[in-house]
């Protein structure tokens, strides 16, 4: 995992929650194979790799961690054409038209994101009583090539749980490929020079 990597599977974390077996993420999508339904035998890989996704990143802690920027990350099938479209909510600095003078703050003491040991939190119910929050975000919505999956399984299976990382990790590949430039610049944006 580099430092601006936007998801990386914690594989020692994964066999750590295990409770009979070496993943608990297979473990998982064995107590899940529901979560599959509609995409058994589909020619295209789009759903399966979906809910292969969304098992990844739902647990808390996920499968699949994801860079400190990143507010969500969904995968859905385009209902135009049954491609793969990620939809992203990144944190973002002010834009330029917003840092280039405070003028309109206008002295109400207006604040970016929170953040504890470097996470970007919701402001509570208590510091919205305090002051004006202004939050930005990137939303990024991206096709993701289909090259890399793997075949969409005909059935439940015992090797639905390899095949469930297997798209993961291609899915994983994709959005780093996608995201990382982004995440690298705004980060060094960040940084004091």
């Amino acid at each position: 995992m580099g430092e601006h990597d936007a998801f990386w599977v914690d594989h020692g974390h994964d066999r750590e929650l295990a409770a009979d077996g070496p993943s608990h993420y297979a473990e998982l999508v064995r107590a899940n194979v529901a979560a599959f339904d509609g995409s058994w035998g589909d020619i295209a890989p789009v759903t399966f790799a979906c809910a292969a996704w969304r098992l990844a990143i739902t647990p808390s802690p996920p499968y699949v961690r994801r860079h400190r920027r990143i507010l969500s990350a969904a995968c859905d099938r385009n209902p135009w054409d049954g491609t793969l479209t990620a939809h992203i909510l990144l944190v973002s600095p002010l834009p330029a038209q917003l840092t280039a003078s405070r003028e309109w703050w206008r002295d109400r003491g207006w604040r970016e994101w929170p953040q504890t040991f470097g996470q970007y939190l919701e402001p509570t119910d208590q510091d919205l009583t305090r002051a004006p929050f202004l939050r930005t975000t990137l939303l990024i919505d991206a096709p993701i090539p289909l090259d890399a999956l793997p075949p969409a399984p005909d059935g439940p299976s015992e090797s639905l749980p390899d095949t469930a990382r297997l798209a993961v990790a291609a899915l994983a590949r994709e959005l780093n490929a996608l995201l990382t430039p982004i995440i690298q610049k705004l980060e060094t944006a960040q940084t004091p020079g």
